[in-house]
This record gives structure tokens, sequence and C-alpha cells, in this order.
């Protein structure tokens, strides 16, 4: 004969209580926290993606700006004929 499980007969005394009060509205409730927290989580990343277009946009500018411009010769080159 073996010896009854300590934790099973737990589980078996958590199960034998009375069930809790679920809300009747849990779910809706649920789902609507579920499509809020996509929400901002959509209106989050399209709001780091123009940042970093920005970023790239203001880096092409400033790079634009900023090139060394071919400044013209004083004199002309010499002909090597």
């Amino acid at each position: 004969m073996t010896l009854p499980d300590r934790k099973e007969e737990e589980v078996r005394r958590i199960l034998d209580t009375p069930h809790p009060y679920v809300p009747a509205d849990l779910s809706a409730r649920a789902a609507e926290r579920g499509r809020r927290i996509l929400r901002r989580r959509r209106v989050l990343h399209r709001l780091l993606w123009l940042l970093v277009i920005a970023a790239v946009v203001a880096g092409v500018v400033l790079a634009v700006l900023e090139w060394p411009t071919q400044q013209p010769l004083d004199t002309t080159p010499p002909l090597d004929w």
C-alpha cells in the first residue's frame, strides 16, 4: 500500500471548497483592456518609426549641407602635351 500524497490531498482540499465569484462582465473587460493595450502599443510603434525616419532625414539633410564643396582653382592646371 502506498501512503496518500500530501500534495494530492492539498489539491483535493482546495477543489472541494466553494469557487470564488467571477463577475459576469469579466471577459468583456479583459477584451477591452487587451484592445486598449494593443492600441497603445501600435501608437508607440508608429511614433518610434516616425522618430527614426525623422532622424534619418535630418542626418541626410545635415550631410548634404555640411558636405565640403569643391573650391574653384585659382590657377588653371598646366597642360602636359
